[in-house]
């Protein structure tokens, strides 16, 4: 008997190697999923102009990050934005200014879309071998009401779609998708019964591997995940011959990883 309907996900047209750069711009979910990339030893940069919710804001970060690396993970969070009513544009951060310089509107599918299209054209144009791999976040907006919340991500489904369609390295990652259909239970959610848990991310997280970790890449995680829990490990004698000897070997064990593989930082 089955008690979840899993989301069926195809190979993504590119592996992960070990160490490789990864750039995250979106909401915070983007940024759950990032730290678990660092933990991993991925040459992680996520939001480095803050976090973004809006195809727009997305857009704005990506055209001021300097390097682009091969696999960039874009998370939408919501097509709500904020317009400066002196400029009438978009801003990305209010920064304390007061609630009436503001005007709040709805990004159509046709403005998110096109937002997101010129964020794939100026990766592909800085990094032709990038691939762009867009997620919506499954967060909800209480604040928009729940019906608003679900018009809002329908509205960022139909123009991630219509942009994965439209261009080759683009690619739709169905982690929406696995927390509502696949992890259909309040558990997964974080005591405010709106963001996700821990857990929850580490399972996308894991889904994403299934598709994209290349072998030598897993090869790596086997050993750096061992050497971590060694390193993890907290002892109730540290006095003990015993303990003195095992956390010698565990440094030998992560100065020859580092050796064999000189991206590890810890």
């Amino acid at each position: 008997m089955n008690f979840t309907t899993p989301v069926i996900i195809d190979k993504l047209p590119f592996t992960l190697m070990p160490g490789e750069g990864l750039l995250f711009v979106g909401s915070c979910f983007a940024e759950n999923i990032s730290r678990l990339a660092a933990d991993d030893q991925f040459q992680v940069t996520a939001n480095p102009y803050g976090t973004m919710y809006n195809p727009v804001s997305i857009a704005h970060t990506v055209e001021r990050v300097e390097k682009i690396p091969r696999v960039v993970f874009l998370t939408l969070g919501t097509n709500h934005v904020y317009v400066d009513r002196g400029t009438g544009l978009i801003v990305d951060n209010c920064e304390k200014r007061p609630a009436r310089e503001f005007q709040e509107r709805c990004l159509s599918v046709k403005e998110c879309a096109e937002a997101l299209g010129r964020v794939v054209e100026d990766i592909c144009r800085r990094q032709p071998e990038a691939w762009v791999v867009i997620t919506v976040s499954p967060i909800r907006y209480a604040k928009y009401g729940f019906h608003g919340s679900m018009l809002s991500k329908a509205t960022l489904l139909l123009a991630a779609d219509e942009v994965c369609s439209r261009y080759e390295r683009a690619i739709y990652f169905p982690a929406y998708e696995i927390v509502n259909d696949e992890l259909r239970d309040y558990r997964f959610y974080a005591p405010d019964m709106i963001h996700t848990s821990a857990q929850t991310a580490e399972y996308i997280y894991g889904r994403l591997a299934d598709v994209c970790f290349s072998d030598q890449l897993r090869e790596f995680l086997r050993e750096w995940h061992s050497v971590r829990a060694a390193l993890a490990h907290r002892p109730l004698h540290p006095e003990s011959e015993e303990y003195k000897k095992f956390a010698a070997d565990t440094e030998c064990r992560l100065q020859a990883l580092k050796e064999k593989y000189p991206f590890v930082k810890c």
